[in-house]
């Protein structure tokens, strides 16, 4: 009878779906979701959970990269992470420091350029000057980009771009019948990653069934998968297995075609 189980578990391992290089998503967004249920898990401070989470961040910058991903945008810092206790809110804006200045050589190896989208304005200086430092040792970089969402919030990213076209408009430099999704698209933050502004793929970690305000505009015909693991406990296994289901689905884009 052992030898029966051990068999049909056999069969059943070789049905496994297996990931398909060819079918990558380009764009892959993830928003970072249960660092401090994971931490809480522990008894440990929620500092502690995204400490564990910055590891994971490079750990999944480079598996994506090696994957063939284009662009991974990563939800770092929302604009309502503000209302968070002051001590995790000024920890936070510690970890970009920690992050590039241990990681920028790495990323640099992987030929991975780093960029940013978001009002870092409102950073503090030290945090302004990791990213921008990071943004410029990785300029010449021309493999996967890894965007990094901070102080970014999707209505607020619309709004400005609203703005901008309106302005445009009062000084009669645009006509409103000239306003489509192109010249919208065009004043949004992630107008920067070009043909790979929106995700074909989202992620969100911990269990959460929610945008949370991440790129809306973007989404419109993004997959979304949905995995229980916190983000500290995201692996590469973790990543290939969103990948394989979102190359199972078959994205119509509102049509019929199969």
């Amino acid at each position: 009878m052992f030898a029966k189980f051990k068999k049909n578990q056999g069969d059943d391992s070789a049905k496994q779906p297996i990931i398909d290089r060819n079918k990558i998503p380009a764009h892959i967004a993830i928003i970072m979701d249960g660092n401090g249920r994971w931490a809480n898990q522990r008894h440990l401070p929620r500092v502690a959970g995204h400490k564990e989470g910055m590891q994971t961040v490079k750990k999944i910058a480079i598996a994506a990269s090696q994957l063939g991903v284009k662009v991974l945008s990563l939800y770092a810092f929302s604009t309502e992470n503000w209302k968070r206790p002051a001590d995790e809110v000024n920890y936070l804006m510690q970890l970009p420091v920690r992050f590039f200045q241990t990681f920028v050589p790495d990323l640099i190896k992987h030929n991975v350029r780093v960029s940013v989208m978001g009002d870092i304005t409102k950073l503090p200086v030290a945090t302004q000057k990791a990213v921008n430092d990071a943004i410029k040792d990785t300029s010449e970089c021309n493999g996967m980009v890894l965007n990094f969402a901070l102080n970014y919030g999707g209505r607020a990213e619309i709004v400005e771009a609203i703005q901008q076209l309106a302005q445009l408009v009062k000084d009669e430099q645009l006509k409103i019948s000239q306003i489509d999704e192109s010249t919208v698209a065009e004043h949004l933050m992630t107008n920067q990653l070009g043909e790979f502004e929106d995700p074909e793929l989202i992620i969100r970690t911990s269990g959460e069934q929610r945008i949370s305000n991440f790129m809306l505009w973007q989404l419109a015909y993004s997959e979304f998968v949905f995995v229980s693991e916190h983000w500290p406990d995201f692996n590469q296994q973790s990543l290939e297995n969103a990948i394989i289901e979102y190359q199972g689905r078959h994205r119509r884009f509102g049509g019929l075609q199969n």
